[in-house]
C-alpha cells in the first residue's frame, strides 16, 4: 500500500459577517469551487455543537471534482477507475471532517467555530480521527498553515506497507469470525508451501507413506485428540450451545443471524491446551503509528472492510430507527412495496437503494455526522456491506446543503444526508427518513415520476407459469394470481396480494432473524453477514429472473438440475422450495428487478462477474448450489457422491480451501458437509474424510473443523484413525510378503 495516504488538508473557518470561509488549502488547491468547500465543512448549527464529525465525498460530479493535475498520484498508481459507461474517471476522494466550537471570553463574540478535514483514498477513514483531533487542538493553540502542513506529513509517513490485502473471501471470513488469531500466517508460507499442497492433493492416495502420527490421548474427561501431520483435532465440544437459536423457516432463505453468531464462541484446541496460536495482537487489524510531533498515536487499520464500506456506520442503528414505526406513508409503488402495505421499513430502504430513488435522510437540529452516519449505513445496506455490489457510495452525499442543492439533486438516485428542513417540502425526492422520527415518507408523485413498466417477459407462455402448473403446491385460486401478475397488463396489486400470503418470503425471513439480533443484542458483525447474505440471495434470485425472461444471465451460475448420466453433471442455479414457490417469487420481485437492471449497480455487478469467473479460486461448478443441496434437499447416493468428489477435486490449494469455507459462513461452517460422515455408503463416507484431511492442511480449515461440534469431530476422528489404521495394516502386509519372496 503506497505512502500516499493523505492527498489534501483543508481548515475553514467561520466568520461572523462573512459566513463560512475556506481557510488554507495544503498542499495546494484543489480547483473546486472554495465556498462549495467551506460549506460541506461546516454544517447548519455546527455552532450549537461542542464537536462534530461530518463525511463528503469528492470527485463524483462536475461540481466537487478536484483538477486531474492535482491529484498527486503516487509512483506507480492510477486516479482514475472505470464508470459504469465504461468511461475512465476520476477516484474517489473521501473527507473526513472535524468541527470544533470553542468558547473564548477573549475571542470577538466570544467563540470560534473550525472545521479541519482530511482528503484520502482509504475508505476507512476512521483511523485518522486521533490524529485529526490532535492537529485541530494544534492549531487553535497556533493557528498557521505550519498545522496542516504538520498533519499532511505525519499522515504519509504512516507505514502501511506491510499490510495484507486479503481476498474478498478472507474478509468474509475475519467478518464472521471473533477469534484474534486467525490468518496468523497470511504472510507466512502457508501460501506458497508447496508440500502442503502436495499432502492435501494426494493424503488419500499416499497414507501407507504419510508421516502422519496416530495418537489417541485420553485426558481424563473424555477428551481424546488425534494428530494428524502437524495438526491437533480434539473431540471436545467448545461451541457453546444456545437454545434460543432458529432455524431456518425456508429453504432458500440460507440461515438467521443466530446461526452465523456462533462463529465468534468456538475454538480449536491445539498441543492439547491452548487455541492454535497465541499472538497477541488481533489480526482483524494491521497497526501501525502516526508520529505526530512527539506523540505516536496508534492507529489499528482494519483488514475486513470493503470499498463500499465507508467509516464508523452502524447498521443496528439504522433497523432501529427504522423499526420505530412498521409503516411507510404515502403512495405504494413496485418498486418498492415488494409485499405490499406489509412491507417492512428497511425493505422500502433497501428498494429503494436498489432501483435507484431519490433518498433524503432528514435530521432537524441533529449533529450532522449524525445524519452522515446514516447515509453511509444505507450505502452498506444497498451494497451488502460492500461484497456483494456497488455503485452507492459515487451517489452519496453525506452531508448535503442548500449551496449546491441543484448540483446533487441532479445526480440520479442520489442519496442525501441533510439538516436543514426545507427540504421536506421539496418535491425533489423520492423516499424521505426522519431520523428524529423515524419515519419513513414516500413522495405523492413518485408513480409519475417513476411510472410503472410492466415486466419484459415472453410474449409465448411464460416457462415460470409452465413450470409451476407442472408441481406446484398452492392452490388453484394463489395460481391464478400469480399467473395474472407474471402476464403483460397486470396490476401489482394482485402480485402483492399473492405475495403478502408468504409469511415465509425472503424479506420476511430476513427481518424476522433481524429482529431477533437485535432482541438477543447480537454485534454489528452478524448484523453486517446477515445483510450480505440477503443481498446475495437478492443477486441470485434476479440471475433466475434474468435467465427466464431472456435465456441467459450475465450475473450468475445458469439454471440446470443434476444430471445423472454416465458422467454426472452437477446442478447450479438458485434452489427454491417448490416450481410454485419460486413462480411466486419471481413474480412478486419482477418490478423492482427489472428496474434495478437499468441502474449503474447492475451494470458493475455484469461486469465484477465476468471477472470472477476467470479469477475465482474454485471453478467449474456452483458451489453454492452444492451446499444448498446438501443442506436442504434429499438427495441421491449417485448426486451426494457426485458433490463430494467434486469438492475434493476442486479443493486443494489454499485460496480454494478460503473460497469454500467463505461459502460455508452463512450455514453456520462445515456442519453441512461432514454429515458424509455418517453416510451408509463407504464412498461418500470416503470421499468426505478425503475433503476435510484437505482443509485440515491449512491452519483456516482446521479453525473450521474446530467449529464441529462433538459429534461430528468424534466421527471424522474415528474414520481418519479407521484409515490410518487400514493403511497401516495393508503396510505390514505388503512388508510380510516382501519378506517371504526373499526368504524363498
Amino acid at each position: 500500500m503506497g505512502d500516499n495516504h493523505c492527498s489534501f488538508v483543508l481548515l475553514a473557518e467561520f466568520h461572523i459577517f462573512e459566513g463560512a470561509q475556506l481557510t488554507y488549502q495544503f498542499p495546494q488547491p484543489l480547483g473546486v469551487d472554495e465556498s462549495t468547500l467551506a460549506m460541506s465543512m461546516l454544517p447548519d448549527g455546527a455552532e450549537t455543537q461542542l464537536d462534530d464529525w461530518t463525511v463528503f465525498f469528492l470527485n463524483q460530479a462536475p461540481f466537487n471534482t478536484i483538477s486531474p493535475v492535482l491529484a498527486l498520484d503516487p509512483p506507480g498508481s492510477s486516479s482514475r477507475t472505470e464508470a459504469a459507461d465504461g468511461e475512465p474517471k476520476q477516484e474517489l476522494l473521501y473527507v473526513l471532517n472535524l468541527v470544533r466550537t470553542k468558547h473564548n471570553a477573549t475571542w470577538e463574540r466570544g467563540a470560534k467555530v473550525l472545521a479541519l478535514a482530511i482528503c484520502t483514498r482509504h475508505p476507512f477513514i476512521q483511523i485518522f480521527k486521533p490524529v485529526l483531533l490532535m492537529a485541530l487542538d494544534d492549531y487553535f493553540a497556533e493557528p498557521s498553515q505550519d498545522c496542516l502542513a504538520r498533519l499532511f506529513d505525519a499522515v504519509n509517513s504512516m507505514d502501511l506497507s506491510g499490510a495484507p490485502n486479503f481476498t474478498r473471501a478472507e474478509r468474509m471470513i475475519l467478518r464472521s469470525s471473533e477469534r484474534k488469531d486467525i490468518f496468523t500466517k497470511h504472510q507466512g508460507a502457508e501460501h506458497t508451501d508447496s508440500a502442503a499442497n502436495t499432502v492435501a492433493a494426494s493424503s488419500r492416495h499416499q497414507s501407507s507413506n504419510s508421516q502422519n502420527t496416530v495418537s489417541n490421548e485420553s485426558h481424563g474427561d473424555g477428551v481424546s485428540l488425534l494428530s494428524l501431520g502437524n495438526t491437533l483435532v480434539s473431540t471436545a465440544s467448545t461451541s457453546t450451545s444456545n437454545p434460543r437459536r432458529r432455524k431456518s423457516t425456508s429453504a432458500s432463505s440460507a440461515s438467521s443471524a443466530n446461526g452465523l453468531a456462533r462463529h465468534g464462541n468456538n475454538h480449536l484446541q491445539a498441543d492439547g491446551k491452548n487455541s492454535l496460536s497465541a499472538v497477541g495482537k488481533d489480526t482483524h487489524y494491521y497497526n501501525a503509528i502516526v508520529l505526530y510531533r512527539d506523540h505516536k498515536l496508534p492507529i489499528k487499520m482494519p483488514l475486513f472492510s470493503f470499498r463500499e464500506e465507508v467509516g464508523d456506520y452502524s447498521l443496528i442503528t439504522l433497523v432501529k430507527v427504522l423499526s420505530l414505526h412498521n409503516t411507510v406513508s404515502g403512495p405504494q409503488h413496485p418498486h418498492l412495496h415488494t409485499n405490499g402495505a406489509a412491507t417492512h421499513p428497511v425493505i422500502v430502504l433497501f428498494n429503494a437503494l436498489l432501483t435507484c430513488k431519490r433518498i433524503i435522510f432528514l435530521g432537524h437540529k441533529r449533529p450532522a455526522g449524525e445524519v452522515s452516519t446514516f447515509v453511509l449505513s444505507a450505502c452498506a445496506l444497498g451494497s451488502g456491506c460492500g461484497a456483494v455490489m456497488r455503485g452507492f457510495i459515487e451517489r452519496a452525499f453525506p452531508y448535503a446543503n442548500l449551496r449546491n442543492r441543484d448540483e446533487w439533486e441532479s445526480i440520479p438516485g442520489y442519496i442525501a444526508g441533510v439538516t436543514n428542513p426545507i427540504f421536506e417540502s421539496s418535491k425533489s425526492w423520492d423516499v424521505l427518513i426522519d431520523i428524529s422520527l423515524g419515519t419513513v415518507t414516500i413522495a405523492k408523485e413518485i408513480l409519475i415520476n417513476h411510472p410503472v413498466v410492466a415486466p419484459h417477459l415472453p410474449s409465448t407462455s411464460s416457462p415460470i407459469i409452465t413450470r409451476a402448473n407442472i408441481k406446484s403446491e398452492t392452490s388453484s385460486e394463489e395460481d391464478a394470481r400469480v399467473s395474472g401478475s407474471v402476464g403483460a397488463g397486470s396490476s401489482f396489486r394482485d402480485s402483492q396480494l399473492s405475495a403478502a400470503k408468504a409469511d415465509t418470503s425472503a424479506d420476511t425471513v430476513f427481518m424476522d432473524d433481524v429482529r431477533m439480533a437485535l432482541e438477543y443484542h447480537y454485534g454489528e458483525n452478524i448484523m453486517r453477514m446477515r445483510v450480505t447474505e440477503y443481498v446475495m440471495r437478492f443477486v441470485r434470485l434476479a440471475s433466475r429472473y434474468e435467465e427466464e425472461i431472456t435465456s441467459s444471465t450475465r450475473i450468475g451460475f445458469p439454471s440446470a438440475p443434476f444430471n445423472e448420466n454416465r458422467t454426472p453433471m452437477l446442478g447450479s442455479g438458485m434452489i427454491f422450495a417448490d416450481d410454485g414457490a419460486c413462480a411466486k417469487e419471481l413474480a412478486a420481485n419482477a418490478q423492482r428487478i427489472e428496474a434495478w437492471r437499468r441502474t449503474n449497480s447492475y451494470v458493475y455487478l455484469v461486469s465484477d462477474c465476468q471477472k470472477n469467473r476467470v479469477m475465482d479460486a474454485v471453478q467449474g461448478f456452483d458451489v453454492l448450489h452444492q451446499i444448498y443441496k446438501l443442506r436442504h434437499h434429499r438427495l441421491s447416493d449417485t448426486e451426494t457422491l457426485a458433490i463430494m468428489r467434486a469438492l475434493v477435486d476442486g479443493v486443494r490449494t489454499y485460496d480454494q480451501v478460503v473460497e469454500l469455507l467463505a461459502y460455508t459462513i452463512p450455514l453456520g461452517g462445515l456442519g453441512q458437509l461432514t454429515f458424509g460422515l455418517f453416510h451408509p455408503k463407504e464412498a461418500i463416507r470416503e470421499a468426505t474424510l478425503d475433503l476435510l484431511d484437505q482443509l485440515r492442511v491449512y491452519e483456516v480449515g482446521a479453525i473450521f473443523l474446530g467449529m464441529l461440534n462433538h459429534f461430528q469431530r468424534f466421527a471424522y476422528i474415528r474414520l481418519a484413525q479407521q484409515r490410518l489404521q487400514r493403511f497401516a495394516r495393508q503396510h505390514l502386509s505388503q512388508g510380510d510378503s516382501q519378506v517371504q519372496i526373499q526368504s524363498k
